[in-house]
């Protein structure tokens, strides 16, 4: 259908057009008509099909229209289609703008980055808007949450890093400057954000940028952000801060502080990585089979939310990791408390969209008491927290085959391991209490919510009795005229039948006319002169006499009296929540903290984990650990344990053999996984632990390519192993898997052991490294840190039977090809396949049957990771 202009000669249209001109080209303007929320031309076009309602015309220009009422609905399947929507409102009663146009403004522009519509966000993901910046050789990232409130910031000294933080806090929209390197929006695509706005320049000024930042947190000087002279960070914050709330006119009263993100503090997990070991769900993927979804069992949203931040970002410090496993072992020890906390927080709603919704000007009365009502749990929450008798706390015993537990003559170190426990009980004592501090009862706010508002207040606040009985004596008059109104209008219907004595007079009331005393045809001889008639009907008659018109009157202005006084009562209730922002804001954040320990305290009860010991050394220590997650599988077989035992000395590189199926890869992500959970704050599945802390976890795992950057499977793989080799550190646990698969025997032998001695001489990291290329095996002979193992299998009927325990030494075969008999493979194909097998054997191996990859060419030198020459022979 074509669209046309609009018609100036119209002063809607003439008002549509100016509203149109204040909203960016490509934001859809719903234009509030009466009772729909109305689009016209392109903008209805558009947005028709997302919606799903018919197109029609106006005076020939095409039109399409939403209820209001239903306006969340519409407006989640508009956001969820990356559209922006801006919403013109009505700002006067139609009733009173007789002979004009009424007045109508932009109240909020809706766009992905900035929904906070209940129908659209998950309650266990935070929205975010990304804004991005760069000055120089820095990039600046700046995160948004304005459901929430939640307003942090990143400096950045590579795209690749910035790459990744946008991979795994997965923002919604991007925001950049008109004038910004094209760079900046191609990490953003190759991110994963399909919505990528573009504002004017100058928002982005170092100028312009401090100002708004220094004005809205009403400070001085930035230095208390830590964020004075980081210019690309300031840019980016200040101009995004600019544009939610003057381009998209939406209130961040309740985005109280800006917080700078430092990655020293955190455990770096590169998109690789995340995908790799599945640590949260992504899109198309049950968060049943993640660690995510074994972990959370999370009693509010916000406790989900912040789990979720726990396992993308764990810590690298180690007195924090241990301050997080203190609380943990403390809500162990503690069953009874922890059930009570667990019972309290099931009564906890979204605190944190809650008050979002207040600063947003967006908050009904259910959403009131819904904060009243979590606020209920805060005095029990405080008091479970200072009950030390309920936490007493004992550091688990070092493994009594640890040497570090013995002193010189090998008899315990039992005066050091009593002062230790001291330590620990106080030091968990101080968090519980710092915990059951940050907590707010705010008890004169839940009394003033409750005094003002009705148990259970109707949906939309128009359709009044939202206030309580008893609270104003105004209101309650006025209710009590509307209501005796039905009863006079009984009574005066009755003295009008004895009067008339026309039996089958009724009062009644239509929407057009009001109400109107209704004659039969028979009757109308008896009406008295006084009757005023109003309409003729099928039957007979209506009528209204001036009595009856008066009351009416007075019924609708007390109605209408009413509600006005009561959105008056409400809207200060709304503003006196609102003043108590700041302390609502650090109860849902303490509360989500709450809640994370008890679930994963929760979870180690439920699930056997046990508290891993944590140390400086780069040691990897796991006894009969086991994989979270492929544990739980509904129609897994029983899961087998296995210990690992990794350092910075002679077991640094394991190297592992064994044919596909068997769990080698299973066995290599659970190690890396374990770290991540100790990390996070997590017990670990194992019936010991002593985890080294890592600054990263590198994975290369698994067989993908990326079609759309123009990268092939073998490509993908040795890009991510680059990244690996450059960026990994002595600190770092590396994961590889099947290195080289993707190219030649021969050149993947050689890119396989070229990067196992890479590592090993070079980085001395700890590494888990699974393959197929036996000759790989040969490394235990030339490198002091690298150890073999296998998967043992064991020969059956032809067949084999995947036993799942590792144990030192090399696999002698594959059994590739007994696999794809399990598979299902045709019986003259596999018995084809072993005559080849057994021919290929015979011609690769010498008379000694010896392989020849581990002899160098020549004498050469190499670096140890202690920067010592080592020569080869």
């Amino acid at each position: 259908m074509p669209s046309r202009s609009p018609d100036k000669s119209t002063p809607l249209m003439q008002q549509y057009r100016r509203m149109k001109a204040k909203i960016d080209p490509d934001v859809i303007l719903m234009f509030r008509l009466g009772d729909f929320y109305e689009m016209f031309f392109e903008d209805a076009q558009e947005a028709a099909p997302i919606l799903g309602v018919v197109l029609t015309s106006r005076n020939g220009y095409p039109m399409c229209g939403v209820p209001y009422h239903a306006i969340d609905t519409y407006l989640a399947k508009m956001v969820r289609a990356n559209r922006k929507v801006a919403i013109c409102d009505q700002m006067e009663d139609p009733a009173l703008a007789k002979g004009k146009v009424v007045e109508r403004e932009v109240t909020r522009v809706v766009t992905p980055g900035t929904v906070t519509e209940d129908a659209v966000l998950a309650a266990d993901q935070s929205a975010y808007l990304v804004s991005l910046s760069r000055a120089g050789d820095t990039f600046g990232a700046a995160w948004l949450d304005l459901s929430t409130g939640a307003f942090l910031a990143e400096e950045h000294a590579t795209t690749a890093t910035l790459s990744d933080s946008l991979r795994r806090i997965r923002p919604r929209e991007c925001l950049l400057s008109d004038e910004a390197d094209p760079s900046l929006e191609a990490v953003a695509r190759e991110a994963g954000i399909d919505c990528v706005t573009r504002t004017d320049a100058w928002r982005y000024d170092i100028d312009s940028a401090r100002d708004v930042l220094l004005r809205h947190f009403g400070v001085s000087s930035l230095d208390c952000f830590d964020m004075e002279n980081r210019t690309a960070v300031v840019s980016s914050a200040g101009a995004l801060l600019e544009y939610v709330v003057k381009r998209l006119h939406r209130p961040v009263g309740h985005v109280r502080s800006l917080r700078l993100s430092r990655p020293d503090g955190f455990l770096l997990l590169d998109e690789a990585t995340c995908a790799h070991l599945d640590l949260l769900p992504v899109r198309g993927r049950d968060a049943d089979t993640t660690l995510f979804g074994v972990l959370n069992a999370t009693k509010t949203p916000m406790g989900a939310r912040r789990l979720r931040q726990w396992i993308a970002q764990p810590l690298s410090g180690i007195d924090a990791i241990r301050a997080r496993h203190d609380i943990v072992e403390a809500f162990v020890r503690g069953r009874g408390a922890l059930a009570d906390i667990r019972t309290q927080l099931a009564g906890v709603r979204d605190l944190e969209r809650l008050v979002g919704k207040v600063s947003l000007g967006r908050a009904t009365p259910r959403d009131l008491l819904a904060i009243a009502a979590s606020l209920d749990a805060v005095p029990a929450l405080r008091s479970a927290l200072h009950a030390p008798s309920e936490f007493a706390v004992r550091r688990s015993p070092l493994p009594v085959n640890d040497p570090s537990s013995l002193s010189a003559n090998n008899k315990p170190r039992t005066a050091n391991c009593e002062l230790q426990t001291a330590n620990c009980e106080l030091q968990t004592a101080n968090s519980l209490t710092a915990l059951a501090q940050a907590l707010h009862p705010l008890s004169n706010l839940v009394s003033r919510i409750r005094s003002t508002l009705v148990d259970e207040p109707p949906a939309v606040l128009t359709d009044g009795g939202v206030i309580r009985e008893g609270f104003s004596k105004e209101l309650d008059d006025l209710r009590a005229m509307a209501a005796d109104g039905r009863a006079w209008i009984a009574r005066y219907q009755a003295e009008q039948i004895e009067r008339t004595g026309i039996r089958n007079l009724k009062i009644r009331h239509n929407s057009v006319f009001g109400f109107t005393i209704e004659v039969s045809t028979s009757q109308l001889g008896n009406v008295p002169p006084d009757y005023q008639r109003k309409q003729t009907i099928a039957n007979g008659e209506r009528f209204v006499t001036p009595e009856l018109k008066r009351y009416e009157e007075q019924i609708a202005t007390a109605r209408d009296r009413s509600l006005l006084l009561e959105e008056q009562m409400f809207q200060e209730l709304r503003a006196d929540v609102a003043a108590e922002i700041s302390a609502l804001q650090a109860d849902a954040s303490a509360i989500a903290d709450i809640d994370v320990f008890a679930s994963l305290a929760d979870r180690a009860l439920a699930l056997g984990y046990v508290r891993p010991e944590m140390t400086e050394e780069p040691v990897l220590e796991l006894r009969d650990s086991r994989h979270p997650v492929v544990e739980l599988l509904p129609d897994a077989e029983r899961f087998v344990p296995n210990d690992v035992l990794l350092d910075g000395g002679a077991n640094r590189l394991a190297i592992l053999t064994g044919p596909n199926m068997a769990g080698k890869s299973t066995y290599i992500r659970q190690a890396a996984m374990l770290v991540v959970m100790a990390q996070a704050g997590s017990f670990v599945p194992a019936s010991a632990a002593r985890v080294g802390v890592a600054d990263r976890v590198f994975t290369r795992v698994g067989a993908s390519d990326d079609l759309a950057r123009g990268r092939s499977t073998f490509m993908v793989e040795m890009q991510e192993t680059a990244s690996i080799l450059h960026n990994a550190t002595r600190r770092s646990l590396v994961v590889l898997d099947e290195i080289g698969r993707g190219t030649s025997t021969f050149d993947g032998i050689s890119i396989a052991w070229a990067v196992a001695e890479h590592i090993h001489n070079v980085v001395g990291c700890r590494t888990l490294f699974a393959t197929h290329y036996h000759e790989l095996t040969d490394l235990s002979l030339t490198l002091p840190g690298a150890k073999n193992y296998c998967v043992l299998v064991r020969e059956q009927r032809g067949g084999i039977a995947f036993l799942r325990r590792i144990v030192p030494g090399a696999a002698d075969k594959s059994y590739g090809i007994a696999v794809a008999q399990l598979a299902g493979m045709p019986a003259p194909v596999v018995e084809r396949a072993k005559e080849i097998l057994a021919n290929l054997e015979e011609s690769e191996h010498g008379r000694d049957g010896d392989s020849t990859l581990a002899r160098p060419r020549n004498h050469r030198s190499i670096l140890t990771p202690d920067n010592r020459q080592m020569l080869l022979f």
